[in-house]
């Protein structure tokens, strides 16, 4: 949506405010949306290209400088979109428990406060302590994807 409101123009604008966290989210937006944008613009903002290459982490599947290809255009943001509602609603589903009425309320995440709550277990439990441990800790292989895709 930022390419269809041109806000190219306005980005660069903002790029001249002298402050660092300011410059660096406007990179990070200019760098967003540069695929759509067209090799005329890149080639007539080399300087704006050479400050989001030097300031804004990239990734190793990154397509930003490399707008080429002829299916992209301004208003394919709907697979993105989808892709980002999805990201924010498993996000929210993790920090918060939702209401009957569509309200999020939050989750106590605090881990004093977790780890201080007192859990009543089995009567048998403390005398298959060790069982219990080799069975549901040691011997389950550690999922780390899943483990790190949420950190």
């Amino acid at each position: 949506m930022l390419v269809v409101f041109k806000s190219a123009p306005i980005l660069k604008r903002a790029l001249k405010v002298k402050q660092a966290m300011m410059q660096l989210y406007v990179l990070r937006l200019l760098k967003l949306q540069t695929k759509y944008l067209g090799r005329q613009w890149r080639k007539s903002n080399m300087k704006s290209m050479s400050a989001i290459y030097q300031m804004v982490r990239h990734r190793m599947n990154d397509d930003w400088a490399y707008g080429n290809d002829i299916d992209a255009r301004p208003w394919d943001f709907q697979a993105e979109e989808c892709t980002l509602r999805g990201n924010i609603e498993s996000f929210n589903s993790r920090r918060y428990e939702k209401n009957p009425n569509w309200e999020f309320a939050p989750v106590d995440n605090c881990l004093q406060s977790v780890l201080g709550q007192r859990i009543e277990l089995p009567e048998d439990f403390h005398y298959t302590y060790e069982l219990w441990l080799e069975r549901e800790v040691f011997s389950r292989p550690i999922q780390w994807e899943e483990l790190l895709q949420y950190s």
